[in-house]
């Protein structure tokens, strides 16, 4: 069976993701830019400011001269590799061999795949339009060669397939940059006039390693299948399930509770052994009428314990419905991460943190899911946007809390008010709320806040702490300046 590789090219792949995630950017131009050397610099950009021109590598100051209505976020960093990462591993419903291909791109190992969507054109249609119906813009072609079908991705025509053998043809037209040569040996082929590959491809191989060296003549015969090159693909997820087959339906709660124990007794010792924990893990019991129920625990710190988990889901196998019986137990990890070695040393001068996190697990379980939560604090500006809930227990914060006076209750919007003040920059008189007239007995301010400079929107705000007559403290702030149309009043939180 001939090779047969795939290429895809994600043309904005960070940028349609970012649409994806926020669907009233779609149609609207807008950059990822990041630092550097003190600049702001475009990383990548969308579909529509690609088309004004607005290219990665550009100034941001730049982009702002060609289209004043951009709107500009922040680029992380290394997140493209990792979408890179996940949408290979979404690939394997296609193959069992693809590769991420950074920075934009995959490489599919499709021996023996195509056959089973009625062909290659067929097979390759189907990919790209799932793709495209995901939202991302992408390029592929098919080939021989993993050099090939990189080439023709990018520099041949839309869903371009090589037949077998026939790569060389496939590259003639194509331009020296198809052969993923370094910048260096580009400038010399273009001084030569070499502007496409069939100008060059027959000469003799000496004549090209003198003048270009090793580089060009690996490259062509990558791409023409006389040197072998090999990619590292992905590895599927290894499952962390275990089943419990039964000779007789289960009814009985005692029943369930002994299916389970022998379930997590089982996969918490590999869990151990791999020096891994749950944080998310599902119980399944399928029915003998065919039907799964379910039961479901989260842990705030991964966990191999199987008594401290058998307890988290003891709670919950009431809510089990065996009906006529349950013939197949099944027990999976839907979030598994690595286990943190015990510290030496106490956790706010007591206790012990594993014990710590297992105790909040046993509370938030009684309480229900999403009624005890945890927060980090995160650099941005705006106080709605100063905190983040943590992920897990153990989870550090990426900076420290900021030593600022904050209201006790922070309002997750702001809500209008109607105030009357004496003279700009002084702090309201008196203030309405919801229909609650609040007459202002002290205050102090302003405390002037502002976006951060990649997403100013719009006008400062100006923060002021007062207090009432009764002795009620409030965090209040304007949008906007007075002599720069009408500003605006907002209450933001409550001191006590």
């Amino acid at each position: 069976m001939p090779k047969r590789f795939l290429s895809l090219w994600f043309c904005h792949l960070t940028t349609d993701r970012m649409a994806i995630r926020h669907p009233e950017l779609r149609g609207k131009p807008f950059v990822l830019a990041g630092n550097e050397r003190g600049r702001a610099i475009v990383q990548a950009s969308s579909r529509e400011a690609f088309a004004r021109g607005i290219r990665p590598g550009r100034a941001v100051a730049d982009a702002r001269a060609i289209f004043p209505d951009i709107r500009v976020f922040p680029d992380r960093p290394g997140w493209g590799k990792r979408l890179l990462y996940r949408l290979a591993e979404w690939c394997l419903r296609y193959t069992p061999i693809p590769a991420a291909d950074p920075p934009s791109g995959l490489m599919l190992d499709i021996s023996g795949c195509p056959h089973l969507w009625g062909g290659e054109s067929a097979y390759l249609r189907d990919l790209v339009s799932a793709l495209e119906g995901k939202g991302y813009r992408v390029r592929a072609a098919i080939a021989d060669t993993i050099g090939a079908a990189w080439a023709l991705a990018r520099y041949g025509e839309q869903g371009s397939i090589a037949e077998v053998g026939g790569q060389r043809e496939a590259l003639l037209p194509l331009p020296p940059s198809a052969l993923r040569l370094e910048s260096r040996i580009l400038e010399g082929l273009e001084k030569l006039g070499f502007r496409q590959i069939q100008q060059f491809i027959d000469l003799p191989a000496a004549t090209l390693r003198r003048r270009f060296g090793e580089g060009l003549l690996l490259r062509l015969g990558q791409a023409l299948g006389r040197e072998a090159e090999a990619f590292q693909p992905v590895q599927p997820r290894v499952p962390y399930e275990e089943q419990l087959p039964c000779l007789e339906p289960i009814r009985t709660a005692k029943g369930i509770e002994i299916a389970l124990q022998k379930l997590l007794d089982t996969l918490c010792q590999r869990l151990s052994r791999e020096g891994k924990g749950l944080r998310k893990a599902v119980f399944k019991g399928l029915r003998v009428d065919g039907k799964t129920v379910e039961i479901t625990i989260g842990t705030g710190r991964a966990s191999h314990n199987p008594v401290h988990l058998f307890r988290l889901f003891a709670l919950k196998i009431p809510l089990l419905e065996p009906a006529l019986g349950i013939e197949l137990f099944s027990l999976e990890g839907l979030l598994v991460e690595k286990v943190q070695l015990p510290q030496e040393q106490l956790w706010h001068r007591s206790g012990d943190p594993a014990a710590v996190a297992e105790l909040l697990d046993r509370i938030g379980a009684k309480l229900g899911s999403g009624r005890m939560h945890r927060f980090l604090p995160q650099e941005r500006h705006w106080p709605e946007h100063s905190v983040r809930p943590a992920l897990s227990f153990d989870e550090k914060p990426d900076t420290g809390w900021p030593d600022l006076v904050r209201p006790l209750h922070l309002l997750p919007v702001p809500e209008p008010i109607t105030v009357m003040v004496p003279l700009p920059d002084y702090p309201p008189v008196h203030f309405k709320h919801k229909g609650k007239l609040v007459r202002v007995a002290r205050a102090d301010g302003p405390e002037r806040i502002e976006q951060e400079w990649w997403l100013q929107t719009g006008p400062p705000r100006d923060y002021y702490c007062v207090e009432d007559t009764e002795g009620g403290r409030y965090w209040l702030f304007r949008l906007g300046l007075y002599g720069k149309g009408e500003p605006q009043w907002f209450l933001h939180g409550y001191f006590s």
